[in-house]
């Protein structure tokens, strides 16, 4: 027995006619009653009984029925399922380090609203068809796609002085917290003064500094989207111009051959992310 005996077997029963059947099966009438006799020889039973009109059907017919529609609906999902993952649109994202988590699930929201039929595969690091990274770290000959353009603002531990005073008054910082490695530190040196007691940490990454800062050590220059609500921390606007950074797509020229990431180009070319809102303190 396989599901083609039993669609057979349900159009004949819900039809009541061996005509009408063969038509809702897109088969020949003989055919249709060869698979019927085989169901029938296989069960050991006689499912229906032909009359000048069409058929009557069976007691045990009624009790295989339930079971037929339940059986043929379970192997219909299935089918379902494996031909949707053929259909699906793979895409391999690589996200760096010292991207928000906000941004990453903002990013991958639209990235399913664009392409729904999309399968993503999240990769940590300098990997994938494409990356969501800062601009400065894409290389020479990729290119990029931004998406948020957001400044650094000075985040403090919620009981540094410069956070319980609301920035009505600007003390010296003598307790930086610094990225020496990092693309933005060139940018950001000017702010940190030169005096080597000005520092009282160093870290690897921009959130190694974020939980730096959140421990109480020391005061850090970090993208808005980073200290945004972070517990414990507060965050402050600078009066000078801060500097800023973009976030988006790095992406070789070539990559866009591919359907799904020359789709998602596309859709955001169009539908680009909500700006981020201003500093806010707290």
């Amino acid at each position: 027995m396989d599901i083609r005996h039993l669609k057979a077997f349900l159009a004949v029963f819900e039809e009541r006619n061996i005509t009408a059947a063969a038509q809702r099966l897109f088969i020949s009438q003989p055919t249709l009653s060869v698979t019927i006799k085989q169901l029938e020889q296989e069960l050991g039973a006689a499912l229906f009984l032909r009359q000048p009109r069409g058929v009557e059907v069976s007691d045990e017919a009624r009790v295989l029925y339930p079971q037929a529609r339940r059986m043929v609906a379970e192997a219909e999902a299935l089918s379902r399922l494996f031909r949707a993952r053929e259909n699906r649109a793979p895409l391999v994202l690589g996200v760096e380090g010292d991207i928000a988590d906000s941004q990453i699930e903002a990013f991958v929201r639209l990235a399913h609203q664009g392409l729904p039929n999309l399968l993503l595969t999240l990769q940590e690091g300098c990997v994938g068809d494409a990356r969501l990274a800062v601009e400065e770290l894409c290389c020479e000959d990729e290119l990029f796609l931004p998406l948020w353009e957001e400044p650094y603002v000075m985040a403090l531990p919620a009981a540094h002085a410069m956070a319980r005073d609301e920035g009505r008054g600007w003390l010296p910082i003598e307790d930086w917290i610094t990225c020496p490695q990092h693309v933005s530190h060139q940018r950001l040196m000017a702010l940190y003064g030169r005096s080597p007691e000005a520092v009282a940490g160093h870290a690897g990454s921009l959130k190694q500094a974020m939980h730096m800062v959140a421990a109480g050590v020391g005061v850090a220059m970090l993208p808005l989207s980073l200290a945004r609500g972070r517990p414990g921390v507060v965050t402050r606007a600078l009066h000078l111009p801060a500097p800023s950074r973009r976030v988006g797509l790095c992406y070789a020229a070539q990559a866009l051959e591919l359907p799904t990431l020359r789709g998602l180009h596309e859709y955001f070319l169009t539908h680009r992310p909500a700006p981020l809102a201003a500093a806010a303190t707290g």
